[in-house]
């Protein structure tokens, strides 16, 4: 069993990601937190990274190489990670999307109660998530679309798509363990 979660910022992937790995008792693997290691070695933040993916497809390759063999190590495992559907295209595919005022307001309370770190921004307002949020869509969308011809957020991709605008994260969580369930997959 490997499910891979995919989304917009804010939606909740990570936590859910966690829950479902740790309701499974399966690995977790976030495809974000290997970019943001990979950018750290290098001496760049996780923009600056982005951004030379732009022009280099290095910086995606790599990562996208790690998931590909996840996807054939035949270990059950839960991946976060905007192109894991892709390169693991046997996992169950869950998508979750969110409002991006909702999104954008989630972060920055994570942020100001420390429960997420962030790379290089400050985020001293909504607006300033907001703005973080769109350039990270635009960028990764460029860089998917260039090197595989890919649509990172069209819904058509996957076998879940959860709004989770307003929803908590029980109730996400939930909906989730019953599309697996009917999936035959847990």
């Amino acid at each position: 069993m490997i499910l891979t979660i995919a989304g917009v910022p804010g939606s909740g992937k990570t936590t859910m990601a966690r829950m479902l790995a740790a309701h499974f008792r399966v690995p977790f693997y976030c495809i974000g937190d290997l970019r943001a290691l990979m950018a750290h070695e290098r001496g760049l933040t996780l923009d600056e990274l982005n951004r030379l993916g732009e022009r280099e497809s290095f910086t995606d390759r790599e990562v996208d190489e790690y998931q590909r063999r996840l996807g054939r190590s035949g270990q059950s495992c839960v991946v976060e990670g905007r192109l894991s559907w892709h390169f693991i295209p046997h996992s169950f595919k869950i998508f979750l999307d969110v409002n991006p005022e909702v999104g954008a307001q989630r972060i920055f309370q994570a942020v100001k109660n420390g429960r997420k770190q962030v790379n290089s921004r400050r985020y001293l307002s909504i607006d300033d998530v907001r703005e973080a949020i769109q350039y990270r869509l635009a960028s990764d969308g460029k860089r998917y679309l260039k090197y595989y011809g890919i649509d990172v957020i069209s819904r058509t991709n996957f076998d879940l798509v959860i709004d989770t605008t307003c929803l908590t994260s029980p109730m996400i969580f939930h909906r989730i363990l019953a599309a697996v369930g009917q999936h035959g997959i847990a």
